[in-house]
């Protein structure tokens, strides 16, 4: 026999006033990136210094798009391609739900490099600023999951395991809290020490490498205690499509760590 602690049911809509809802989803993307806005603006200044504030503020209207864009078309390609070629239309519902993680990151990897150029700032060290404040938004984003009862973990017999309104009358890993745990504070600790210490926020690309490498180990170890996507399951070697879209990612974090290089003094950053 399975126990089972209860789980929190909290109402996903926080506030409805007629056809008007503010649900903690999102809320909790509005969280991250107004905190990561503000966190952005005071890393910028650290030597060497790569931007203004000002160049902060115009970029998160960049930002926003690349992860809206991004992780919608991300969650489309590898989550539910054959679906959306039967309904195309549905692409546009967003309201709907389906966001990717990984398709969100590139679009804000090809907002980085646009916005950049444009202004002729270093995008290593612009990129080691952002990389090192993103996972306050996954930490937000993991709690809204687990308040919205999605995403839950395989079934369990572990003393915390929670049976899930959607997920069936077995007792699952609140792997939501887990992934929370692992992407937003843990990682969040390792970057924001990186982050400060002179040395290595001299290497340009290092902390963007450890952010890289060290969300795809943690999402690599979450999916071990998540449960599959139902349309996917497991894909080859058993591993799901969380697990193989984060092996690129760890594999070109290291390199970026590898390659990473104190900026020549009197160049600039």
């Amino acid at each position: 026999m399975f126990l089972a602690i209860p789980f929190p049911a909290i109402d996903p809509t926080l506030i409805q006033i007629g056809p008007i809802a503010i649900r903690w989803y999102a809320l909790a993307y509005i969280a991250g990136i107004v905190i990561g806005w503000q966190w952005m603006k005071r890393l910028v200044g650290l030597h060497p210094v790569v931007a203004t504030q000002q160049q902060v503020d115009d970029f998160v209207t960049w930002a926003v798009l690349g992860v809206i864009l991004g992780g919608r078309l991300g969650y489309v390609l590898f989550y539910g391609f054959e679906r959306y070629l039967s309904v195309p239309w549905e692409v546009f519902y967003v309201w709907q739900g389906g966001m990717s993680f990984h398709g969100g990151a590139a679009g804000v990897i090809v907002a980085i490099l646009l916005y950049c150029r444009q202004q002729k700032i270093s995008i290593l060290g612009f990129g080691d600023r952002i990389c090192a404040i993103v996972p306050v938004g996954l930490f937000f984003g993991r709690l809204a999951n687990f308040i919205n009862g999605e995403l839950w973990g395989r079934v369990s017999d572990v003393p915390w395991a929670m049976v899930f309104p959607t997920g069936g009358p077995l007792p699952r890993h609140p792997s939501q809290l887990y992934q929370a745990g692992m992407e937003g504070l843990v990682l969040l600790a390792v970057v924001q020490t990186l982050i400060h210490i002179p040395a290595i926020r001299a290497r340009l690309g290092f902390t963007a490498g450890a952010f890289l490498a060290g969300y795809g180990l943690a999402r690599i170890i979450g999916e071990f205690f998540r449960q599959p996507d139902a349309q996917l399951g497991f894909l080859f070697g058993g591993a799901t499509m969380g697990q193989l879209l984060s092996i690129p990612m760890v594999l070109v974090g290291l390199f970026f760590m590898l390659r990473a290089r104190p900026v020549p003094a009197g160049l600039p950053a």
